[in-house]
């Protein structure tokens, strides 16, 4: 009964995360676009950005309703949030507008999130958890490959507007069909315990919090490699508009490989040592780099190695996660998106101040990220099931 009622639930909530994802990731390439539509310059544009950023600190907050309230609250309460946001833009297209707007439909996907993986988590043995995690996470790499070049498309054709009454209906459409398809499963026998305490079972649990600090060390090394890549290819052949259009390809197919990978291998070899293997590897990409990069091909080879590792990194550490606090799974998934979040905002400052020591330093200072993930890990392996 769990595997046919699995059956169907997983395509819809990857389908879900897929218009979520869109709406996040579509912001990036047609930053420009929007900006000129709203008549402010990127600098301006870029506080938008910078506001929706800070949303994932606050995410363990508002996510953890799920635990209180039970977890097709917290999926409701999410994609709420996310189509108040959308819909808002319908309504008064400017950019003040356009920036809550950003953070509501954030803040509606870390909840969704969350709440999700807590959903199937309950459901599912930690045994197979990691393959169905990762059918789900799908839906970040399809939103990149199918949804981005859609909303691309809508714009092309109409206006930088157009994204947002399709993605409103899509989010109308979901709250809808989660309300009256997914069962209702009530609040926790409990009654549900008060926000302190299920951040006090995280915040007090060693193995959590090292846990958290894998995907925070892990995710500062990705930022510096990502938020070079494009500086160090210009730099390198002076092909910046082919070879980053190039590399948005290269980005998109590997991390659907990753993802695939996981599907494919993490609750076979175990997810501690999947996340393992997948920082080890990471580390000898970004190593790789400097060395295969000089050339535009050997360059795009080596980023394909780096994100389809990470992809596989992070991927793995989902299932891991579910598991270490069961009693406060949907805070603790809350807080592993602002360990990211905090990860990100590590690596952007210092990505450019070792860029000025040469690709090779920030490599190096990806490795050494890595590393600390790697330690981190040994707390967390130390309690698996696996």
């Amino acid at each position: 009964m769990i595997r046919d009622s699995m059956n169907r639930t997983l395509p819809a909530f990857t389908l879900i995360r897929t218009i979520l994802n869109t709406a996040y990731r579509m912001v990036y390439p047609f930053l420009a676009i929007f900006a000129r539509g709203l008549g402010v310059d990127l600098t301006t544009m870029s506080l938008a950005l910078t506001a929706r950023s800070l949303v994932g600190m606050v995410g363990p907050f508002t996510a953890s309703i799920a635990d209180s309230q039970g977890r097709k609250f917290g999926m409701l309460f999410g994609v709420g949030l996310f189509t108040l946001g959308l819909t808002l833009v319908v309504c008064w297209p400017t950019f003040w507008v356009l920036a809550a707007a950003l953070c509501l439909a954030t803040l509606g996907k870390y909840i969704f999130d969350p709440a999700m993986q807590a959903y199937l988590s309950d459901r599912i043995s930690y045994e197979r958890r990691g393959q169905v995690i990762a059918v789900t996470e799908f839906g970040w790499s399809l939103a990149f490959v199918l949804g981005v070049p859609l909303m691309g498309f809508l714009i092309a054709r109409l206006s930088w507007m157009a994204p947002f009454p399709l993605l409103t209906l899509l989010g109308a459409l979901t709250f809808t069909g989660i309300l009256l398809l997914l069962p209702k499963d009530g609040k926790p026998h409990d009654g549900g315990k008060p926000l302190w305490a299920n951040f006090r079972l995280v915040l007090t649990h060693a193995p959590a919090l090292a846990g958290l600090a894998v995907g925070l060390f892990a995710t500062a090394a990705n930022e510096l490699v990502n938020l070079i890549f494009g500086v160090w290819l210009e730099d390198s052949f002076g092909l910046k508009i082919a070879a980053l259009s190039a590399s948005a390809v290269v980005i998109g197919i590997s991390e659907l490989g990753g993802e695939g990978l996981v599907a494919a291998f993490v609750d076979r070899i175990g997810k501690p040592r999947a996340v393992a293997i997948g920082l080890i590897a990471n580390s000898l990409a970004a190593l790789a780099l400097p060395v295969v990069g000089r050339s535009v091909p050997g360059a795009l080879v080596g980023l394909f190695f780096f994100y389809i590792s990470f992809e596989f990194t992070l991927v793995s550490c989902i299932p891991m996660m579910t598991e270490l606090v069961p009693a406060a799974r949907a805070t603790l998934m809350a807080f592993n998106v602002a360990a990211h979040a905090l990860g990100r905002a590590l690596g952007a400052p210092l990505a450019p101040l070792l860029y000025g020591f040469g690709f090779l330093v920030v490599a190096a200072a990806a490795v050494g990220f890595n590393l600390l993930a790697l330690v981190a890990l040994r707390k967390v392996k130390a309690v698996s099931g696996d």
